[in-house]
């Protein structure tokens, strides 16, 4: 059960890193201060994948930057607010540190929880539904721990750029499907969750990854949930306790 006058609340791909070293600040700086907005009535926090638009963890080196966030994230843990991390397509390379060191639940694959009755399924969302072969080809590769031992094998200062450079190529070539609804049947997130309700009810999908801030019925009593991204709109999502709700922060 929820807390009397408590939220949960949701977020996901903040990208940081990109386009530049300013505007990602910005960015960083915005998200900040929702956290900090939020930390008065919050039960628990969800931050969907993404939150890097490149991250990997050496064995004694990460990417530097994002410590502002990091902060605070640690802050909320520290005062008692459970923090569930996500990995997404871009960010799957997050390890221990975050766990070990600002105190969040890591999670590589989506999750199911239930509170106040109603059932969420909660994930970055890449990789599920129809299509898309090519790039769940290379999430195994990404993923598979021979590869990743091999790459950091390789100097950070070339690591990081060369894959600060593929992250920033792939971003570019898939903004226009980004930002465009591809209809309600071409949807590969909406066409998962129907699937998935031919299994099991599920009230709420809870995805990001799609960048677009959606709310779609599924099913009878399911909605489909994408939080959207804060580049352009600052979106994110809080349960009440009895509903679901999509939100702009303007602050």
């Amino acid at each position: 059960m929820i807390e009397t006058k408590k939220n949960i609340y949701f977020a996901s791909d903040f990208h940081l890193g990109v386009p530049n070293y300013e505007e990602s600040r910005k960015r960083e700086d915005r998200i900040v201060r929702w956290l900090s907005s939020i930390e008065k009535d919050a039960a628990e926090i969800y931050l969907v994948g993404d939150l890097f638009d490149f991250w990997f963890e050496y064995k004694h080196a990460i990417p530097k930057g994002f410590v502002r966030l990091q902060g605070k994230i640690a802050q909320l843990c520290d005062s008692g607010i459970p923090v569930h991390v996500f990995t997404g397509n871009h960010d799957m390379w997050m390890f221990d540190y975050l766990p070990k060191e600002l105190g969040v639940s890591m999670h590589r694959k989506p999750i199911r929880k239930e509170y106040n009755g109603k059932q969420f399924l909660i994930g970055h969302g890449d990789g599920l539904g129809p299509g898309d072969h090519g790039y769940k080809f290379i999430k195994k590769v990404f993923a598979n721990r021979l590869c990743q031992w091999l790459f950091a094998r390789i100097h950070p200062n070339l690591g990081i750029g060369i894959a600060n450079y593929w992250s920033g190529r792939s971003r570019i070539a898939n903004r226009e499907t980004d930002e465009k609804f591809l209809g309600v049947e071409k949807e590969f997130l909406v066409v998962y969750a129907k699937e998935y309700l031919q299994k099991e009810h599920i009230d709420y999908f809870v995805f990001g990854h799609r960048h677009l801030p959606l709310e779609i019925e599924v099913g009878p009593n399911s909605t489909y949930i994408n939080l959207g991204e804060w580049i352009n709109y600052n979106t994110y999502g809080v349960f009440d306790g009895n509903e679901f709700k999509l939100e702009k922060f303007e602050g």
